[in-house]
């Protein structure tokens, strides 16, 4: 994504009464263009969240710290050996690193823990250490094993990721003393989850080898935002892909513009993003009965971003 494409997408979020635009990667601060995107999206009354896998984040803390209004860090392990296991390279001291020093910069981050067999048995060991590296706020949830495109997969996905029947009473135990050893922090906030919904990982586990039916889904996230890929491809969520038509750039177009006529408003707006939310809204789709990462605001929190859309459109992340 090209600060130029950005600056075309301004009147349609402007339109939309964006009020924030997530920034995601992998790691978005190697795209040359960050600092300009996120600039330009600030001076048009934004606020802009950055959500990273932190290997870049040490070298660029202070201008990130500086130009944006969250920042929102992944980390898979609480030791070298353990997030070189799942991530495929050594770089947990660098990731730590970069929480520090947007720490010592006054943006202290969010850390974004996916629970997967290789580190669920870390899960106290990961509230102590984000407490340790300055983070504000610490939350978890299950790695995605039943959606196959979730999170732009493309090839055939088979995943070893899942715990395993014999797992499921380790985690209900880790559990239980998460609750009792950290009610300050579940109070305070620093455990994004309640104790409650934490245990919605251990449901979620138990259904993928059928002990149980998946955690009901309340998410109303469509209504309100949608995701812009960098090729201009428009989806409703990260875990729905969006209708082929549903697009607002050229694609492969040197330029990074936008196509002649078509907006994010009328792409919203276009009748198989409409019909695809409407699927949504009514239950119709399965992923979403299966999703880890659901996202529900009440009305009166959306009634602004849906003025110019009417029921089940809204403003992008």
């Amino acid at each position: 994504m090209t600060a130029a494409a950005v600056a075309e997408l301004l009147p349609s979020l402007r339109r939309l009464h964006t009020q924030w635009v997530l920034l995601s990667g992998g790691e978005p601060l190697l795209n040359p263009d960050w600092a300009p995107i996120a600039r330009l999206l600030r001076a048009n009354g934004m606020k802009v969240w950055l959500l990273t896998s932190g290997l870049a984040l040490a070298k660029h803390a202070r201008l990130a710290a500086e130009l944006f209004d969250n920042i929102t860090i992944s980390l898979d392990g609480t030791d070298a050996r353990t997030y070189a296991a799942i991530r495929g390279l050594d770089a947990f001291d660098k990731v730590c690193e970069g929480i520090c020093a947007a720490a010592d910069h006054g943006a202290p981050p969010g850390i974004r823990v996916t629970l997967q067999r290789a580190n669920f048995l870390q899960l106290q060991t990961f509230v102590g250490l984000c407490k340790q590296l300055g983070a504000r706020q610490v939350s978890f949830l299950a790695v995605d094993v039943a959606n196959p495109h979730a999170f732009g997969r493309k090839d055939d996905f088979v995943s070893d990721l899942a715990l395993r029947p014999e797992d499921l009473p380790v985690l209900e135990q880790l559990l239980n003393a998460v609750e009792r050893s950290h009610l300050e922090d579940f109070r305070s906030g620093f455990i994004a989850e309640s104790p409650q919904k934490l245990r919605r990982i251990h449901q979620y586990f138990a259904a993928i080898h059928g002990q149980g039916p998946y955690p009901r889904v309340r998410c109303n996230a469509p209504e309100f935002s949608a995701v812009i890929g960098a090729t201009g491809h428009v989806q409703p969520c990260f875990f729905i892909p969006g209708p082929s038509e549903a697009r607002i750039s050229s694609g492969n177009a040197p330029s990074g513009g936008l196509a002649a006529g078509t907006d994010l408003v009328s792409v919203l707006n276009s009748r198989g993003m409409t019909a695809l939310r409407r699927s949504i809204r009514a239950g119709l789709r399965t992923e979403c009965r299966t999703c880890v990462c659901s996202l529900w605001r009440d009305s009166q929190d959306i009634q602004g971003a849906t003025r110019f859309l009417g029921a089940g459109s809204a403003a992008p992340l």
